[in-house]
């Protein structure tokens, strides 16, 4: 049995590896209800951030961080082709009508800075109750999808297809930038 810092050392690429994938995925496909298998209306779009790193040969890593509303990904396509892998990235989900935005860092799969759909402040005390309901039903949703997009990812990735045909179609959409 591997113990903890082994097994941590041994599969912390796949965070990362993870969501290099989300990022491929909201590129070549625009509705995730499929992929998803749900009747909702799932769609994906990078947000306001995303954090690569490329490990240089010598232990030393190479950070790329972009930020801003209207930045463009050019410097994370040219990191993708030296190698490096998305290590954070903040995401807005739509399901149907309801808007979510939140970062995901790979290393840890910790979703931070999570925006929910807005609820109704104006009901009174006795209410207050259905609205903390109401937040936490929207919380579970969007983990609900972020576990989903997990398990499917880990699908492809295990399958014996990853390296001929998964793997491939994520090198040549990087080769296309």
């Amino acid at each position: 049995m591997l113990d903890i810092a082994a097994a941590y050392n041994k599969y912390k690429f796949l965070g990362n590896d993870f969501l290099t994938w989300i990022w491929f995925s909201i590129e070549t496909q625009k509705n995730f209800s499929d992929l998803l298998g749900s009747k909702d209306v799932i769609t994906l779009e990078i947000g306001n951030s995303i954090v690569l790193e490329n490990q240089l040969g010598d232990k030393s890593k190479e950070k790329i961080t972009i930020k801003g509303d209207e930045a463009g990904l050019e410097e994370g396509t040219t990191a993708l082709k030296k190698g490096a892998w998305v290590t954070q990235i903040n995401l807005m989900c739509k399901i149907n009508e309801d808007e979510y935005k939140f970062t995901i860092k790979g290393e840890s799969y910790n979703i931070t800075g999570l925006k929910t759909p807005k609820t109704d402040l104006s009901k009174t005390g006795d209410e207050i109750e259905g609205l903390v309901l109401e937040k936490a039903f929207f919380c579970l949703k969007i983990y609900e999808v972020i576990d989903t997009l997990f398990l499917k990812y880990l699908e492809q990735r295990v399958s014996d297809n990853w390296n001929h045909k998964g793997l491939q179609e994520i090198k040549n959409w990087i080769v296309s930038f």
